[in-house]
C-alpha cells in the first residue's frame, strides 16, 4: 500500500522550477492566512487547486497524461479550467501579499509601477486579449501536428502546460474580479456572459473530435497507450471532456459572476449609465425651471 503511494506520488518528470513555485505559493499562502485570516471555504478552493496542480504535473499521473489522449484532457481541464477558478475564487492575492517579508512587499510596489511591468499587465489583462488567448491555447494544443510537438519534446510539452495554466489564471481573475468597472478591467454584465462565449468553440471542437471516424492523435499510439480500449473509444471520451466538463466549469464560473454582480448592486457599487433621452429629459426640465425663475 505505502509503495504504491510512493509511486503514483513520484514526479514521471521531475521539475525543479514547477516545485520551487509550487512551495513557494504555499509558504506565501501560509504565511499570510496567519497575518490575515481566510474563511474555511476560500482556505478549501485554494489548496483544492494547488493540489490539483501538483498532481496533474508533478506526479505519476503524468505519465497516463503522455500516453493517453483522454488522460491528457482530463489534465488540461484540470489545468486551464478547474485549478485556476478554484484558485481565483479563493481570492488569494491580498494573502500571499502578506506573507511577504516587509522588504519584499516594497520591492513588489517599485516591481509594479515599472513600465515593462504595467505595459504586460495592460496587454495580457486586457478582456478581449484575455479571452481570446483563454480559447486560443485550448485550440492550438488540440491541432494534431502541434499536439503532436508538444509530445516528443519535453519543452513544448511544458510550455503547453504552463500557457493553459497562465491563461487559465488570468481569465478567470477577470471573470471573478469582485470590484466594480472601472477599477476592474471587464465589464460587470461581461463578467457573466463571457464564459458563455468562451465555451462555444471548445464545444464545437469536442464535439468534432467526439464523432471523429478516425484517428485524430496517432501520437499517443506511437508513443506507447497507457490503456486498453479502442483507439476511437479513447478519443471519444477525450472529445466529451472537452465538451461536457468544460462547459460545466464555465457555467459554474458564470454563476460565481453572476453572484460578484448581486453583491455590488445590492452594495450600490455599480455605476448607472443615464441613458441619453433621460439625459436630454433633465437637462429640459432644468432649463425651464431656470427660465422661471
Amino acid at each position: 500500500m505505502l509503495a504504491e503511494l510512493v509511486k503514483w506520488l513520484t514526479p514521471w518528470e521531475f521539475s525543479w522550477p514547477l516545485l520551487l513555485a509550487w512551495l513557494g505559493t504555499a509558504v506565501l499562502y501560509w504565511r499570510g492566512h496567519r497575518r490575515q485570516p481566510q474563511p474555511w471555504p476560500r482556505q478549501l478552493a485554494f489548496w483544492l487547486g494547488m493540489a490539483l496542480i501538483y498532481v496533474s504535473l508533478h506526479t505519476y499521473v503524468d505519465f497516463y497524461c503522455e500516453h493517453e489522449f483522454v488522460a491528457h484532457r482530463i489534465q488540461q481541464i484540470v489545468l486551464h479550467h478547474l485549478a485556476p477558478l478554484l484558485l481565483v475564487s479563493a481570492y488569494p492575492a491580498s494573502v500571499l501579499r502578506r506573507g511577504l517579508p516587509l522588504r519584499w512587499r516594497s520591492g513588489l510596489n517599485l516591481l509594479t509601477r515599472c513600465w515593462p511591468w504595467r505595459l504586460g499587465v495592460a496587454i495580457f489583462g486586457n478582456p478581449t486579449v484575455a479571452s481570446l488567448l483563454f480559447v486560443v491555447f485550448v485550440l492550438v494544443w488540440l491541432i494534431p501536428s502541434v499536439q503532436t510537438l508538444a509530445m516528443l519534446d519535453w519543452r513544448i510539452y511544458r510550455f503547453m502546460n504552463w500557457s493553459m495554466l497562465a491563461s487559465g489564471l488570468i481569465y478567470w481573475s477577470l471573470v471573478l474580479d469582485h470590484r466594480p468597472h472601472p477599477p476592474g478591467r471587464m465589464v460587470v454584465g461581461m463578467r457573466v456572459l463571457s464564459p458563455a462565449i468562451t465555451m462555444m468553440p471548445q464545444i464545437v471542437v469536442g464535439a468534432v473530435i467526439t464523432f471523429a471516424r478516425h484517428d485524430l492523435y496517432p501520437i499517443f499510439a506511437i508513443c506507447g497507450r497507457a490503456f486498453s480500449f479502442d483507439l476511437l473509444t479513447g478519443q471519444m471520451m477525450g472529445g466529451v471532456m472537452i465538451w461536457v466538463p468544460a462547459a460545466m466549469i464555465e457555467a459554474v464560473g458564470s454563476l460565481l459572476a453572476m453572484r460578484q454582480w448581486l453583491r455590488l448592486s445590492r452594495a450600490g457599487r455599480i455605476r448607472q449609465r443615464p441613458r441619453p433621452g433621460a439625459v436630454v429629459a433633465t437637462s429640459v426640465v432644468t432649463a425651464g425651471a431656470a427660465s422661471d425663475h
